[in-house]
């Protein structure tokens, strides 16, 4: 009996550790923000080193811009855009969670205003 709890225990173990590594955003994505000035699509080129997190954002707003100060811990997902709108720089922090591998749930502030999407894997 106690080698077959130890063997359950183990088994146990090493199914649950997938879910203790780390999301993996490489890749692209798109999203939709509903913003104060309307509808914003967004793709986004994830590359990924270790736990640091970088590539390029593109707004339908804001164009093209890179991803600075970007992390990766468990399934969470950090990084900041900054972008022109109108002749401004203005800077977008993001924060993410993989809540599956072709799905992240964004937050990203403005201003003190927070947008939300849902970022699908782009084919």
């Amino acid at each position: 009996m106690k080698r077959f709890v130890v063997l359950a225990v183990v088994v146990i173990a090493i199914a649950s550790g997938a879910a203790l590594r780390a999301a993996d955003p490489s890749g692209r994505w798109a999203a939709v923000f509903m913003t104060q000035v309307g509808e914003q699509s967004y793709t986004y080129e994830f590359t990924v080193k270790g736990t640091s997190l970088t590539g390029i954002a593109k707004g339908s707003l804001t164009g093209e811009t890179k991803i600075s100060d970007g992390k990766i811990d468990g399934d969470t997902i950090t990084f900041v855009e900054n972008a022109t709108y109108m002749g401004m720089m203005i800077t977008f922090t993001y924060t993410g969670k993989m809540t599956a591998a072709d799905t992240i749930e964004l937050t990203r502030i403005i201003m003190d205003i927070p947008e939300k999407a849902t970022a699908t894997r782009a084919k």
